[in-house]
């Protein structure tokens, strides 16, 4: 990422009207800086080479006061309005973040795990109030104090001028070089912390199977393993960050000392007055701070820099192709044709689907079935529009599923997940996933026919009882059971049910089949089914093969 990225100010706005605020800011910064110098340096050549006592020095006094008043004030304005920025800007990159992530689907981010994308959206853009709240306003600040310091120098003292002109560049040079391990270093942090969040939450989301089968402990081993790694990678981070700091001031220190001793031999061969003299030592640290603090404040914006490239990588990741049609035929009257379909994946060799035919006619209940990996929940996901074919075509009637735009389409389909997600709400809001501004008497008929409402009557609050997230506090039998409540919220034309029964017991498996028996009824639907209890609801059987094994 370079000092100011333009892909910033395309993705959050607010970015824009701050960098003219801090220009306007620090130009004022400048101005303020050289009134100061020139107050202290009249002030202290009027007290001893001039012996005016203080009453006639009150003007001059008053004037410096009100200069480093307003430098204060000016600071604390840069820092608002770079606070407030940085607000909005990270709430801008959020929402452009999530828009492009729910744009691309989940099939276009199979490489980022979800705990990657959760740093990235929530640390990973908090890390950017180093950038706005002290890079920036510094980097304005470096090139803009600087310049007005050398050309109000030139035209007092010419010799100090010309050393500043030579040593203000050894800063940037030095900062450069620091640089560039610093931002290798610190994408690195960032990395180690991704695979750090993205292995918490697998080893969180499969507990309970890692203890049946005593395997916490050597997660538990992995994860000290990774959080050592990334203690480690963060040490040495910030051990470039000090050596830089110290090779900032060291340059920015011989270079204000080269300054003092030529003005210095200059004062005693009379060469110089008091005035000028004092007036040069003054502003010549200030010509070096600007750029040791833009150095020192851009180890505090790397790790937000090296989050906003993988932002800005997914915000500019091509959104898949997608057809525009909306004018869609009904699936239950059509039915669907799945012809000579051919689905990879690009960590498979081989493809997951390869000349598929398969025809689902109107009202029909067709069951899937196979051994893993025949591809049963990838032709779901080509029929949700998730997974792009290689080669066939997925027909609604005279309509190529390619054509059809998607969330039209989607519209016209309820979708079973093998394992539902819930998320932290109420049960109907839950429930009214489905359908969004349901009325309650259609939320009690959905809970009615999906067998929910001893659950409902159960339920402290109802319908309006709050989950925990994952919709913790309900068993597997009752989550599967809700997902149909919102197939059946939905009363779409097509179904697809991705082996609703599954890890349920015998009683809890008829449950849930009575509520799927009454959910496929009059509805044409695909069902990916490995028990035979399932497979039984439906007017007939595909059997699929492992692409490697002849069919």
């Amino acid at each position: 990422m370079s000092a100011v990225d333009p892909r910033l100010g395309r993705y959050a706005r607010s970015t824009r009207w701050f960098m003219v605020v801090a220009v306007a800011l620090g130009l004022v910064t400048a101005v303020l800086v050289v009134a100061q110098a020139w107050l202290v340096a009249d002030i202290v050549s009027g007290a001893f080479s001039r012996h005016l006592d203080l009453r006639q020095l009150r003007l001059p006094v008053i004037v410096l006061l009100a200069a480093i008043v307003g430098r204060a004030t000016v600071s604390w304005g840069s820092e608002t309005a770079a606070q407030r920025s940085s607000a909005r800007a990270k709430s801008e990159l959020r929402r452009a973040l999530l828009d492009k992530v729910m744009a691309l689907g989940p099939e276009s981010l199979d490489q980022e795990s979800t705990g990657e994308v959760a740093v990235l959206a929530t640390r990973g853009v908090d890390a950017l109030d180093g950038y706005f709240a002290r890079y920036l306003p510094q980097l304005v600040l470096a090139v803009i104090v600087p310049l007005v310091i050398l050309v109000v120098v030139a035209s007092r003292d010419w010799i100090s001028a010309v050393i500043i002109a030579f040593t203000v560049p050894l800063i940037p040079v030095f900062m450069a070089l620091v640089g560039a391990t610093t931002a290798e270093r610190t994408s690195r942090q960032v990395r180690t912390l991704q695979r750090l969040a993205r292995h918490f939450l697998d080893v969180v989301a499969g507990l309970p199977t890692l203890k049946v089968f005593g395997r916490a402990k050597a997660q538990a081993a992995t994860i000290r393993d990774l959080s050592t790694r990334y203690r480690q990678t963060a040490l040495a981070a910030l051990k470039v960050s000090f050596l830089s700091s110290l090779i900032l001031e060291l340059v920015a220190t011989i270079s204000v000392a080269m300054v003092a001793v030529a003005v210095g031999l200059r004062l005693m061969g009379g060469h110089l007055t008091l005035m000028t003299a004092l007036f040069v030592l003054i502003l010549a640290p200030e010509a070096y701070l600007p750029l040791r603090l833009l150095g020192q404040n851009y180890h505090a914006s790397a790790e937000g820099m090296a989050a906003a490239d993988q932002v800005f990588e997914i915000l500019e990741r091509p959104l898949p192709s997608a057809g525009d049609r909306t004018d869609l035929p009904d699936p239950s009257l059509t039915g669907l044709a799945v012809e000579r379909l051919v689905v990879g994946y690009p960590d498979r060799p081989e493809p997951a689907l390869d000349g598929v035919t398969l025809t689902v006619a109107p009202g029909e209940v067709v069951a899937l079935t196979g051994p893993s990996g025949c591809g049963k929940t990838t032709l779901l996901k080509v029929l949700l529009g998730f997974a792009r074919p290689l080669s066939g075509t997925v027909r609604i009637g005279s309509c190529d599923l390619a054509d059809l735009d998607p969330d039209a389409w989607r519209a016209q389909v309820a979708w079973v997940p093998q394992r539902p997600h819930l998320f932290a709400g109420s049960l109907a809001d839950n429930i009214a996933l489905g359908r969004p501004g349901a009325t309650a008497g259609q939320l009690r008929r959905a809970v009615a026919d999906a067998g929910l409402t001893d659950l409902v009557a159960r339920l402290p609050g109802g319908l309006e009882t709050t989950l925990g997230e994952g919709g913790s506090g309900l068993s597997a039998g009752e989550r599967q059971r809700l997902a149909l409540a919102r197939a059946f919220l939905r009363d779409a034309p097509l179904l697809l049910l991705d082996e609703p029964t599954a890890n349920l017991d015998g009683d809890t498996e008829d449950q849930v089949l009575d509520a799927v028996r009454r959910l496929v009824r009059g509805r044409t639907a695909v069902v990916v089914a490995h028990r035979p209890a399932l497979a039984a609801l439906a007017d007939r059987v595909v059997r699929l093969q492992p692409t490697d094994v002849p069919a």
